[in-house]
């Protein structure tokens, strides 16, 4: 069996800047812990490497593009380069996102090289610029001729030829088994071994001995004879659900009636392959055209009455979004800019459906309230209608976050974190979302201020909240500071701390001493 490897070099950068919408041509790198874990061609030429830290890499190439790490990102963005294989030969492995195997395709297309063509050709069609395919007798040597491909070309290794190929190949492409191959790479680097022959040549009860098991693969491999078998996966069953309008309908109503069935047979399908959608994207087309495309995230799992729902809305809101408040917005209420021909449901995110089944008693409950929700959200606005979720922070408001009722909470700062300075539990009951300002004294009748390395010219005696909220009070007791510098390398104002004080009448309060003065930030009531 001959073996035909696809090789995408940099996937997660390129997955990354797509996503981002950021050229690819940009000097770009992804990083994970703070360490560039992936770099495209042009972050390379300015001298960022694989394993820099950040701020090594930034003052090698300033205009360097910061990416986080996402594997998920990753193999979806990897999946229709694995489709357009599929459709030239059936049986493609997805080894890791931007690199694929399947058994080369010779006969049907002529010759193995006409086959790496057709595919080549394929994949540059479909958007991939930079491919690589490398064709051999076994999975290590076909993946090693791709990498040593041109942009858009191919390396065939005749049959037999693997051990003489792999010869003359420095030991250094080893480190593409992660940690292990690292390891090795150095070992033999430091018993002078240069090259795969070197390793080959070596007996193969001595590797076995000195470099254990793995050490005997790698020696195997490095001859030819690696006898690494690829599954070939099944193809995902096709999940999108459509439907389209003849003539096409300008009216928000008219074509949320319409897509009700089209709904529920894209969830019967899913429920076919007993799954359900926590993601949903919903596109919008005109003449062909994209006008409107929106992921919609569920904190369970979308029913029939929710789709139809989002549709509602992300047209809605597509049909109003210019001239809000003006007597043209208002006409507009009900109609989409240009008439739309498409609707398509996209699942982004599935489930398996036993992890979704009712609790014992059922949950009716539960639907009549997310019912009675989504018809205030039908009539104020999707996005006027939320819930809180705690997030990481130091201060109590940096720790809310206000989320649409009906959507994921995503993108929120780690609640486990330690987040130096937060004022420790139990938390205050009230936190003002806009903290009234307040005066703090000591003893003498002066301000209570802090000083550049955060000490507390004296101690609290008594306070007060302007705007009549609270009178002068004496402090029966106080605890803190507890100073943060937040913002300081985007120039902030200074250190701020925060101080809990219990009045003569026994309540207690969260006061903040900023550079500007002092207000008045939660209650503990």
């Amino acid at each position: 069996m001959r073996v035909m490897v696809v090789w995408c070099p940099d996937w997660s950068v390129v997955a990354a800047l797509d996503e981002a919408e950021r050229s690819p041509r940009s000097p770009a790198a992804v990083l994970s812990a703070n360490v560039v874990e992936v770099c495209n061609g042009p972050a390379r030429s300015e001298g960022v490497r694989r394993g820099q830290r950040r701020r090594d890499a930034q003052s090698r190439c300033p205009k360097l593009v910061l990416l986080p790490a996402n594997a998920d990102r990753d193999a979806r963005a990897f999946e229709p380069v694995l489709s357009v294989v599929e459709d030239l030969r059936p049986g493609v492995a997805a080894l890791r996102p931007g690199l694929l195997a399947v058994r080369a395709p010779g006969s049907w297309y002529g010759t193995e090289s006409d086959a790496a063509a057709t595919v080549c050709q394929a994949l540059v069609e479909s958007g991939v610029w930079d491919v690589r395919i490398g064709i051999a007798d076994d999975l290590f040597t076909a993946e090693q001729a791709a990498r040593t491909a041109e942009v858009q070309a191919w390396e065939v290794v005749p049959a037999g030829g693997s051990a003489a190929f792999l010869r003359v190949l420095p030991v250094h492409v080893l480190q593409g088994d992660g940690a292990p191959g690292r390891d090795l790479v150095s070992l033999l680097q430091r018993l002078g071994l240069r090259t795969l022959g070197d390793l080959a040549d070596l007996p193969g009860d001595a590797v076995e001995h000195r470099l254990g098991t793995y050490g005997a693969a790698v020696r195997r491999r490095a001859r030819g004879e690696d006898p690494t078998l690829f599954a070939a996966r099944t193809p995902p069953p096709e999940l999108e659900a459509d439907v389209v309008f003849e003539p096409p309908l300008d009216s928000v109503e008219a074509i949320t009636f319409s897509v009700r069935t089209t709904a529920e047979a894209f969830l019967d399908r899913l429920a076919h392959h007993q799954l359900v959608a926590t993601g949903v994207q919903v596109v919008a087309e005109t003449d062909a055209v994209v006008c409107s495309s929106r992921v919609w995230l569920h904190p369970r799992h979308f029913t029939a009455r929710d789709l139809v729902d989002r549709v509602h809305w992300q047209l809605q809101s597509a049909g109003t979004t210019s001239g809000a408040g003006s007597m043209r917005a208002r006409k507009s209420v009900g109609r989409v800019r240009a008439p739309i021909d498409r609707i398509r449901f996209v699942p982004e995110v599935v489930e398996p459906a036993a992890a979704h089944g009712e609790a014992l008693w059922g949950a009716a409950s539960d639907d009549l309230v997310e019912r009675g929700v989504a018809r205030v959200q039908g009539m104020v606005g999707f996005d006027a209608v939320r819930r809180p979720v705690l997030q990481g922070g130091r201060s109590p408001a940096a720790r809310q976050a206000l989320v649409p009722w009906g959507e994921r909470a995503v993108d929120l700062r780690p609640v486990d974190r330690p987040w130096p300075g937060r004022v420790p539990g139990p938390a205050p009951v009230r936190v003002f979302a806009t903290p009234p300002a307040a005066e703090v004294v000591d003893e003498t009748g002066r301000e209570v201020r802090l000083t550049d390395r955060g000490v507390v010219t004296g101690d609290p005696r008594r306070f007060r909240v302007g705007s009549g909220v609270l009178p002068w009070q004496p402090v029966t007791a106080w605890a803190g500071p507890w100073p943060i510098d937040e913002g300081w390398w985007a120039g902030g104002s200074g250190i701020t701390a925060r101080f809990q004080v219990v009045g003569a009448d026994g309540r207690a309060w969260l006061l903040v001493r900023a550079p500007e003065g002092w207000s008045l930030e939660a209650a503990y009531d």
